[in-house]
């Protein structure tokens, strides 16, 4: 399978890769740069849990800013996969970072409740190299697309904080379905008053039409 492009926007992908085995992490690590995927080895889950830990409250509330998955080990020492996995979920941040759980045999059905509580996919020990980096290629089209989610929600934000006072009071009428007399009457304000109030909401929301403003303010 051919590797997606990146986007230039968001940055080259990258994979997180835990597991106390170095050898393990070592060979990953070269089947990663072989399909050019760039990857951050991790020897425990605590290491990660201490990378995450580091960054600000505001920086991990924008974490990853580019696509990334986590290929996390089931069973290591101390901390064990699953509970970095559950961590993780309190922090909604597998929706831009999905999880690839790697199992032994015996984990099959821990990792299977995982995927039942939202990680991407398990793969069994030993796994075909070509199957595990297509799952991965697919889970970083999922990040990909979990992060511009986000950053259209966020744009959205900043342009409801552009809107005036007046012209929030408009677009919440014209979501509503009602016409500008209607609109007019019930802010004790002119047709034309609104219509100007209207054409500035459409413009600073970039939208054309009161059901695409709708629509957008569903994503907000």
């Amino acid at each position: 399978m051919t590797t997606p492009a990146p986007s230039p926007s968001l940055g080259l992908p990258i994979v997180y890769l835990v597991d106390d085995e170095d050898v393990v992490r070592d060979a990953l690590g070269w089947l990663l740069r072989s399909r050019r995927l760039l990857s951050e080895g991790f020897a425990s889950a605590e290491a990660f849990e201490a990378m995450l830990a580091a960054k600000s409250p505001a920086a991990l509330a924008e974490w990853p800013v580019a696509p990334s998955c986590l290929l996390l080990d089931v069973r290591m020492p101390g901390m064990s996969g699953l509970s970095l996995f559950e961590r993780l979920v309190e922090r909604g941040l597998i929706a831009a970072l999905p999880v690839i759980f790697l199992t032994g045999h015996g984990d099959v059905p821990t990792a299977v409740a995982a995927v039942k509580r939202g990680a991407f996919d398990f793969v069994e020990k030993p796994f075909s190299d070509n199957a595990l980096v297509d799952r991965i290629e697919q889970a970083l089209q999922r990040s990909e697309a979990a992060i511009r989610a986000r950053l259209g929600r966020e744009s959205v934000r900043k342009r409801l904080a552009e809107l005036t006072e007046r012209e929030r009071e408009v677009m919440r009428l014209v979501v509503e379905g009602r016409p500008n007399k209607l609109i007019a009457d019930e802010l004790d304000i002119s047709v034309r008053t609104v219509e100007v109030h209207r054409a500035r909401v459409f413009e600073k929301m970039d939208v054309r039409s009161a059901v695409e403003l709708a629509n957008l303010l569903r994503e907000v």
